[in-house]
């Protein structure tokens, strides 16, 4: 049983309910039609001692990504399965970039892709890291429990 899938509001408000979310500042900018675009400003707390973002940061990001993505075709009653990510080059700049989409919607699985950039001062989007996971539709007995990874 498929749930409605949400609009930004209420996804901005599922993330708002995530402590984890709040302590990072991440913000949902785009939300709907399959795909999801999560940021997070660049801080000195969220790099690692080279001064590049942290990976955690980075796995962070792609899986509340890839999660919002597919509560854009399948709702609210959501949690990851699995997911792995793959670090390209080192993030750093002014802002953390996740977009995800959708590559295939079932009955109780969804698969999806994540793309993680960095952005700088001038704009220019540079790619970091790429995920790849599949997000579980929760059983109705533990829906009033999680909503969202």
């Amino acid at each position: 049983m498929v749930s409605e899938a949400p609009d930004l509001a209420v996804a901005r408000k599922a993330l708002a309910a995530q402590p984890f979310s709040r302590l990072l500042g991440a913000r949902l900018v785009a939300f709907g039609d399959g795909a999801a675009t999560l940021e997070l400003d660049i801080r000195d707390e969220l790099l690692q001692q080279y001064g590049f973002v942290h990976g955690g940061v980075l796995s962070y990001a792609a899986d509340n990504a890839l999660t919002f993505a597919a509560g854009t075709v399948i709702g609210t009653r959501l949690i990851t399965a699995g997911f792995t990510i793959d670090y390209l080059r080192p993030a750093q700049g002014t802002t953390l970039r996740a977009h995800a989409q959708v590559v295939r919607a079932g009955r109780t699985r969804v698969a999806c892709r994540c793309d993680v950039s960095s952005v700088d001062g001038a704009g220019t989007q540079t790619l970091c890291a790429a995920a790849q996971g599949t997000i579980a539709v929760l059983e109705p007995a533990h829906a009033s429990q999680l909503t969202y990874s």
